[in-house]
């Protein structure tokens, strides 16, 4: 449910200026309001799992974007069942929403007019939860970047960039320069969301090496028999994850309402028994990944 102090689940991912949402609490839309986050951007909605809490703010949002005479498709993704939930909730005359069922591998790139942008992805993964559930993860491929002092030295400036990327070489004052000679190589970025789990391998997995692991966190450990109930995970669960799936740092959601915002300092340092480099997240929490 939500309080006074924190709003159902959902993450917004902006990437160039599109925005894809892991989740659509009730009230979504109404917080990307506030936090000017545009709707109008939004290119694809991630469902972990069909419980209302993570689903509610799909039909306010569709029908905003019907108000606003979209003709661009909306995605909407998630585990067997989604089609039949989302047309119970906006029914099925709106023909720009596209839904789409996960049922075992998943993996879409990041496309822009047909062709792959920023060569990354999206996947989805099994957790463990009390319904079938997905986490996704928003993978990078490996990148070349521009070395800026050779590139100054040789006098490649302007339009010389775009052509270096598209032929791989360029002839400046008789010399041939090779893409090679003027760039080096550098990891993507790696950012993974679970919705809701209890602590499982199949996250450790998909998590290792992640830049960032949203990783929920509905209860704390005093609540072990609650959370094992449930199949959801504590602070320490999560903390536990990201060690062991090495991740470099950790922000942890989806905490129950029972906790006030005094109770986050108890999350925090429960966590950081096990795992130091975490946060825990507040509705507008925003993180910049270069």
């Amino acid at each position: 449910m939500p309080s006074p102090e924190r709003n159902l689940c959902s993450i917004a991912m902006k990437i160039e200026g599109d925005v894809y949402l892991i989740d659509c609490g009730e009230g979504t839309q109404r917080q990307m309001m506030k936090l000017g986050i545009s709707y109008g951007k939004v290119k694809m909605i991630m469902i972990t799992h069909l419980h209302g809490d993570h689903i509610y703010g799909i039909p306010g949002l569709v029908y905003t974007l019907k108000q606003a005479e979209r003709k661009e498709p909306l995605f909407i993704v998630g585990p067997k069942g989604i089609e039949e939930r989302v047309r119970q909730l906006v029914g099925r005359e709106i023909d720009f929403v596209k839904v789409k069922e996960i049922d075992g591998e998943w993996s879409q790139p990041i496309e822009e007019n047909g062709r792959d942008k920023k060569n990354a992805r999206f996947i989805a993964f099994p957790v463990e939860h009390k319904v079938q559930a997905l986490g996704y993860a928003y993978i990078e491929g490996e990148k070349r970047r521009f070395d800026k002092e050779k590139c100054a030295e040789l006098g490649i400036k302007g339009r010389d960039f775009g052509t270096l990327e598209t032929k791989g070489e360029i002839e400046i004052k008789g010399k041939t320069i090779r893409i090679e000679d003027v760039t080096y190589k550098q990891e993507g970025k790696k950012v993974v969301f679970t919705g809701d789990t209890k602590y499982s391998k199949s996250v450790i997995a998909a998590a290792q090496g992640a830049d960032i692991l949203f990783h929920e966190g509905t209860f704390l450990e005093d609540m072990r028999d609650k959370a094992d109930e449930d199949m959801h995970s504590t602070a320490g669960d999560a903390a536990r994850v990201a060690k062991e799936a090495d991740v470099k740092r950790l922000v942890i959601y989806h905490i129950s309402n029972r906790y006030m915002k005094r109770d986050m300092k108890q999350f925090e340092a429960e966590g950081k028994e096990i795992f130091d480099n975490l946060i825990i997240a507040e509705d507008g929490t925003e993180i910049l990944l270069k």
